[in-house]
């Protein structure tokens, strides 16, 4: 059953009050912990807070033993790893990826903030696994010291009935996007370049790899490595699979 949407304003307060003492003087009776986790106990949600350079957890709500069965106080990288659904291990090394390579271009201009979302299928308590969204909000801070953090939400989306298992990927500036998540969100899955989406839409056409480089002005061996990079962010064995999946999603 969807859930109704809420502000998340409320995240923001929590930084503003938490940011001073890096996160580490969090305390369960606080009003606006109260709040938030009433709010995520409502929602089907928990947060984290992570230190982008050294992908580590600095905080982590409550609500994680509830949605994972991993305790609050011991949630790290491992255990994420641990939950997740064997075939979105390769979604995982992307998300991982990103984490870095966004959190080292923010730490680089010193200002900027960005988004990072993606759908992952996590193990539960129960041993199944749930479809879940994690929102990254990043941002650059000079206290306690200087670096970039990183809030990230986890939502339990299995209330979506959007096909492909509510496929979503989006690296951006969009702030419009750190929302709790509606269909609409959930149907992005900007993780392809321009070049790459050529490409797939070439070979969806029947073309070779020959032929797709001869089109292109480019050689075989540049459009195998666009192909392969593409299997890679896909998460999956072959083209035609995830052709079908565009296609559902009205991409190509």
């Amino acid at each position: 059953m969807k859930i109704s949407p809420y502000n998340y304003s409320i995240f923001f307060d929590f930084i503003e009050s938490y940011l001073p003492s890096g996160f580490q003087d969090i305390h369960a009776d606080d009003p606006i912990m109260q709040e938030l986790e009433k709010i995520m106990e409502e929602h089907d949600q928990f947060l984290s807070v992570i230190n982008v350079d050294q992908i580590r957890y600095l905080y982590t709500s409550r609500r994680s033993m509830q949605m994972l069965g991993i305790e609050s106080t011991h949630f790290n990288p491992a255990h994420l790893l641990s939950a997740v659904h064997p075939d979105d291990l390769d979604k995982l090394s992307w998300v991982n990826g990103q984490l870095l390579k966004v959190g080292g271009e923010i730490f680089e201009d010193k200002k900027e903030t960005a988004l990072l979302s993606f759908t992952l299928r996590l193990r539960n308590p129960s041993g199944n696994y749930a479809k879940v969204l994690g929102q990254n909000y990043f941002f650059y801070t000079a206290v306690p010291k200087k670096g970039v953090l990183c809030i990230r939400v986890y939502t339990n989306i299995d209330w979506c009935k959007l096909k492909n298992n509510c496929f979503h990927q989006y690296v951006g500036n969009d702030l419009s996007l750190f929302k709790f998540p509606d269909e609409q969100l959930l149907k992005i899955a900007q993780i392809y370049s321009k070049r790459e989406l050529e490409i797939i839409k070439l070979i969806e056409s029947g073309l070779s790899s020959k032929e797709v480089a001869a089109k292109l002005f480019l050689s075989v061996f540049t459009v195998n490595t666009h192909r392969s990079n593409i299997l890679a962010k896909s998460g999956k064995s072959h083209l035609s699979d995830l052709i079908y999946e565009l296609k559902e999603q009205g991409l190509i």
